[in-house]
């Protein structure tokens, strides 16, 4: 049996300089003062073993070294040797060196590694982890003090199972990751399985629907080929018939040319005749008039001005006509009312006579002259007048001839008046002329700048429709699709309509992903509450359910906001490290706030991730389970149900970029509405042209009123002339008139006083007749008595001058009329022949004119059948062609595929988009050409008709060629309805079946890796597990069987019993295991109830008992009697006394004397006077002595 003979030291701790502990007995004791250095020893023998610095009470290894924890070492070198003595009195050295930073391991002097030495340890028993050979102070009552677990971990450190604890659990989250990487393989085996049987199921539905599509495509080609085969011969025929209308219509138009042509000859020949007979006219009225013109040249020449000036208002005096003709009939009865009032004045004449008779006769007592009274009255009336009459003659002269050149002022300040009035109008109309072709300027300019902002317009808006138009064909869907959504939304938007305020729409198209990455993850937490409608309340929804069984439409989902069960979201979810609520990922639109109520609703607490190991570790590794989503649609449920992301998902979610296909739809339709406003603007060019037209004509008015108004200028400058100089003598002449005047006036007082000196010679004259006829001068007489019959015989006198007058001109006239007679008797035998030969030109040429106009007739009636003819060909040849246009734009449309043999359906959408870039951008261009040129490219198309059959061809009745067609469209109608009633299936299925069958067979691959990386993972964990549990159970099963036995030795009582049970007996090592001991002569308590002598009892019993699993040749205590009293110090040291005769070597610190004394041998540890950092050791056999004392 070895056993460790003594212990060599030197410079370590208190130990200063070389110093040799031992040799030890079987049973040492060593003992000592507190603080002289016992536990060194215990240090010393820790350090030897391969203990790290932290157990040896220090914090790095150099602080070992003697006086280094007061910071004066006593040298850089110290060192620890054991010398053990095996079984055959072998001697084995054991050292470790301190040597700066570094230790040093000899074992026999040969330096070794520290596993070398730690193995050359374990070969004599002393396992350095185990620590089963050495109990420092105060371990016993901490061992009595551990818990169960504590007790499992001293257990593993024992058996070494300890060390495989990090493998253990490594394994473990190997196994563990591995089974979930197969739940999760499996549930995306099961996905994948699910997922392949459904494509497999839409590849069979879209095979059939396939075949439905193209019978449907097959017979729509048929009726198209049918409809463009007859369409070009119906074409080929309208453009013949068209041809020959055009020829016809031509000749026709050639007749009427040759016949228009000979009606302006004959036109020409009759205008030339009826200048000849104007001007005989006219020479016969000169003829017949000159003399009157003669005799009427004063009136003629007033005439001629005022003619002159008439001829300038001969539209003035056009619209006057009437006018004067109503005045002219007033004229005319107020002459006939003068003509009455000179008949009533000739009554009156006479009767005035009668009553100037009646008075003379009632004055019969008068004055009445006598013949020879009256003859000299007059004989000396003549006397007066005839010395009088020099002044009258004078003052009459002057009087007409102011009077006559008054008048002559007067016509020439009327002429002057008119000429300015005239030139008044003309200025007048020039300003007019001149504003309204400002006006029209402006308007053209207006016009001009409206249609440019226009045209550029355009050019925006077709360049915006084009990159709409771009984006709308790059983003074009499954036709078929399309229509059953448009369905959907027409549906819908008859449900706004009926509840404008109450129903909002889908919920796809009222919320939208703040990011693009997140449309996937929300299209799956959405699921198929993605396309339900929203509603206010639930009354709403069972209306609109109502609605659309009544429209026999598609059932929808509804989520009515006043009935759906909302929860709260838990807000500590926020908080949660790599991932976010949906519903803060979910931006609502800003006309539905309330909106937010229904987005909780759907999601709920879940919560997106980016990655998928994120989205699994958050779902499944916390303290409760929660459900999350991966940015790839990868759903991980709080029912542990994985479900992965796929294509139908993705496209799913492709319905958040479908709403800016909306927009951009409105944006077209937008751009459209606005082109086809700015199409308008096209009208417009007419407006201009007809401003610029009247703007022209304008300027030529104002041409040519500038020419009459410097005409009338120039007209003007003679007649200003001419006034200026009648003004000039007129001047003269009033300078004359007031000369005259003075005269006149002054010759009336000359007559006056001549006048009163006739007076005077009157009266000497007449003083004897005034006696004679009794009255006082003769002025008396004639202003009382023959002022009457002075009157009277001047009207009389008037009246015979008048009728003298007037039997002279009718004498004169009579003659005149005579010879005027005979003259037109004459000229009225030439106009007769003239008229004749006239009237033969005018029958002739009316016979002509007649003829011709018959003809004419007859041909335009002719050319305007043709005409309409040609128009009604032409419209229906234009209505094939458009007819055809849209046949091959629908074919290109839908894709149809028509064979060609020359040109490309491609060619259709270019020659559509320089068209339109031609009306829209090229001025000068109309749209019809345009379209001609639309129509002769696709007239140089040629198709291949071999596909159609021939029968269809053969056709050449229009009713048969019509029943053939209803009955085409009747089948293509029929297929169209079928398709629209069956279920829209998965289109993209067979494209989609290899990408399934390869994401199937990866998925079984990875299925199967994952199984075999489990199995593998839990071959190896069970090896770890069971080579641990072995090691583990190999010490507790020894450790349990020999406690109870070492109990009753150390309580020499066979009643005493201890008891280790292992709570998790499957594996022990994973919880703790019970320690319980029953004392001698007490009942069964735990633990903590024992006392402290118990407790120590109980402690010992453990630690020998592990000792014995894994004995060492001699066994280290220190101080471990401290809580003993003396009856249990004797239980123990003879225990110690038996063991270290029969299994090992004890070696006890101790300071009680009931202990030590009964030691083989004791070591007396005391440190230097004045010193406590120097200690010596002394060794005495207690067989010698009985007490030590030093």
């Amino acid at each position: 049996m070895g056993f460790l003979k003594q212990l060599d030291v030197e410079n370590f701790k208190s130990w200063r300089g070389k110093q040799t502990i031992g040799p030890f007995k079987r049973f040492n004791c060593i003992i000592g003062t507190n603080g002289s250095g016992k536990s060194n020893v215990m240090d010393a023998l820790g350090f030897v073993m391969g203990e790290r610095a932290v157990n040896l009470r220090v914090k790095h290894t150099r602080d070992l070294i003697h006086g280094a924890h007061i910071g004066k070492p006593s040298s850089t070198f110290a060192s620890v040797s054991m010398i053990y003595c095996g079984d055959n009195d072998e001697e084995i050295i054991f050292s470790r060196c301190i040597s700066g930073e570094s230790s040093e391991y000899r074992v026999n002097g040969r330096q070794v590694t520290l596993a070398k030495y730690t193995g050359e340890l374990e070969k004599i028993g002393i396992v350095v982890k185990a620590k089963n050979c050495l109990v420092y102070q105060g371990a016993v009552e901490s061992i009595a003090m551990m818990n169960a677990k504590e007790r499992t971990k001293m257990f593993e450190r024992i058996s070494s199972s300890g060390e495989l604890s990090a493998e253990y659990d490594a394994k473990l989250v190997a196994l563990q990751k591995a089974k979930e990487d197969t739940q999760f393989h499996f549930n995306r085996k099961k996905a994948a399985t699910a997922e392949k049987k459904q494509v497999f199921k839409d590849k069979t539905e879209a095979e059939k629907y396939q075949a439905l599509v193209d019978e449907h495509r097959e017979d729509k080609l048929q009726l198209t080929l049918f409809q463009l085969f007859h369409n070009e011969k119906k074409i080929d025929a309208q453009s013949e018939s068209l041809r020959d209308m055009q020829d016809a219509a031509a000749q026709q138009k050639n007749s009427l040319d040759v016949y228009e042509q000979t009606v302006k000859g004959q036109k020409k020949e009759h205008g030339r005749m009826n200048r000849e007979l104007q001007q005989l006219e006219k020479e016969i009225r000169f003829e017949s008039q000159e003399q009157i013109l003669n005799q009427q040249r004063p009136q003629y020449i007033k005439a001629k001005v005022n003619t002159s000036h008439h001829e300038q208002k001969v539209e003035e005096a056009r619209r006057s006509l009437q006018k004067n003709q109503s005045q002219q009939a007033k004229k005319e009865q107020e002459l006939q009312e003068l003509r009455s009032e000179l008949a009533e004045l000739e009554k009156t004449w006479k009767a005035s006579e009668r009553q100037l008779e009646e008075e003379a006769a009632q004055r019969g007592d008068g004055v009445q002259l006598e013949e020879y009274q009256v003859k000299i009255r007059d004989e000396l009336k003549e006397l007066a007048r005839k010395k009088g009459a020099v002044l009258n003659q004078s003052a009459e002269k002057l009087h007409w001839e102011v009077k006559a050149d008054c008048e002559k002022l007067q016509f020439d300040l009327r002429r002057k008046s008119e000429i300015q009035v005239g030139f008044s109008l003309s200025a007048t109309s020039q300003r007019c002329i001149k504003n309204s072709l400002e006006e029209q300027r402006q308007q053209e300019e207006q016009l001009a700048e409206e249609l440019a902002r226009g045209r550029v317009r355009m050019e925006e808006v077709n360049e915006e429709l084009a990159q709409v138009l771009t984006k709308l064909q790059n983003a074009r869907l499954d036709s078929q699709e399309n229509r059953r959504q448009q369905r959907r939304d027409e549906v819908l938007e008859s449900l706004r309509r009926l509840y404008p305020d109450t129903v909002y729409g889908r919920l796809v198209d009222l919320c939208q992903p703040i990011h693009k990455k997140y449309q996937v993850a929300v299209t799956k937490v959405f699921g198929k509450n993605m396309n339900a409608i929203v509603v206010t309340s639930a009354k709403v929804a069972h209306d609109c359910i109502r609605f659309l069984k009544e429209e026999r439409a598609e059932p929808e989902t509804f989520l009515p906001i006043d009935y759906i069960d909302v929860r709260p979201l838990n807000e500590r979810l926020r908080e949660v490290q790599g991932a976010k609520l949906v519903v803060d990922v979910v931006q609502c639109a800003q006309s539905a706030p309330q909106l937010k109520r229904v987005i909780q609703y759907v999601c709920g607490n879940s919560l997106v991730c980016e990655t998928l190991k994120d989205a699994r570790r958050i779902a499944f590794d916390g303290p409760e389970r929660l459900q999350t989503v991966a940015l790839d649609g990868t759903l991980f449920r709080k029912s542990g149900v994985i479900s992965g992301g796929s294509l139908d998902l993705r496209s799913k979610a492709r319905r958040w970029e479908e709403k800016d296909m909306n927009k951009l739809k409105e944006e077209k339709d937008q751009l459209s509405s606005e082109l086809r406003a700015l199409m308008k603007l096209k009208r417009k060019e007419v407006d201009l042209k007809q401003i610029m037209a009247q703007s022209q004509g304008n300027q030529t008015r104002l041409k040519y009123s500038n020419s009459e108004l410097d005409s009338i200028r120039k007209k003007s400058i003679p007649a200003c002339q001419e006034i200026s100089k009648l003004r000039s003598e007129l001047s003269n002449l009033e300078a004359q008139i007031e000369i005259q005047t003075e005269s006149v006036e002054l010759k009336d007082n000359q007559m006056k006083a001549v006048r009163d000196k006739i007076n005077q010679l009157e009266d000497v004259v007449f003083a004897d007749f005034c006696t004679e006829i009794g009255v006082a001068d003769i002025r008396e007489y004639e202003q009382d008595y023959l002022r009457m019959q002075q009157e009277l015989e001047k009207k009389r006198l008037q009246f015979e001058s008048q009728h003298t007058r007037l039997s002279t001109q009718i004498e004169y006239e009579q003659a005149q009329l005579e010879k005027l007679v005979k003259q037109m008797k004459k000229i009225e035998e030439t106009i007769r022949k003239e008229e004749n030969v006239v009237i033969s030109l005018k029958e002739a040429n009316s016979f002509i004119s007649l003829y011709f106009q018959r003809n004419k007739k007859l041909w335009e009636l002719v050319l305007v059948k043709l005409q309409k003819e040609t128009i009604c060909t032409e419209a229906a040849l234009e209505q094939l062609r458009l007819s055809k246009h849209n046949l091959l734009l629908s074919c290109k449309i839908d894709g149809l595929p028509l064979t060609l043999i020359s040109g490309a359906l491609d060619d259709i959408s270019d020659i559509q988009v320089r068209t339109e870039g031609q009306i829209y951008l090229k001025q000068g261009k109309s749209q019809s050409v345009s379209t001609l040129d639309i129509y002769e490219r696709e007239a140089q198309m040629v198709f291949d008709y071999s596909t159609l059959d021939s029968g269809l061809k053969a056709l050449t009745e229009e009713s048969e060629v019509e029943a053939e067609l209803e009955k085409l469209k009747e089948g293509v109608s029929s297929l169209e309805s079928m398709i629209m009633m069956s279920r829209a299936p998965n289109l993209k299925a067979l494209e989609k079946i290899r990408e399934v069958k390869d994401s199937f067979r990866e998925v079984m691959d990875a299925f199967e890796t994952s199984t075999h990386t489990t199995k593998k993972c839990s071959q190896e964990f069970e090896q770890v597990k069971s080579k641990r549990f072995h090691l583990f159970s190999q010490c507790f099963e020894h450790v349990s069987v020999v406690i109870d036995q070492i109990y009753k030795k150390l309580c020499r009582n066979a009643s005493a019993q201890a008891i280790l049970s292992a709570e998790n007996p499957n594996e022990p090592y994973l919880d703790g295991i019970n320690y319980n001991c029953v004392a001698p002569g007490k009942r069964f308590m735990a633990m903590d109830n024992l006392s402290g002598g118990e407790k120590a009892i109980a402690a010992l019993a453990l630690v020998f008992a592990i000792h014995s699993f894994r004995p060492a040749p001699f066994f280290v205590l220190d101080e471990v009697d401290a809580a003993l009293d003396n009856t249990n110090i004797g239980k123990v040291t003879g225990f110690f006394r038996m063991m270290s005769r029969e299994s090992c070597q004890i070696i006890v610190i101790s300071l009680k004397e009931e202990f030590y004394s009964r030691a083989d041998a004791l070591l007396g540890v005391y440190s230097m006077v004045y010193t406590s950092t120097h200690s010596l050791v002394n060794n005495s056999d207690i067989k010698i002595y009985c007490i030590l004392t030093h």
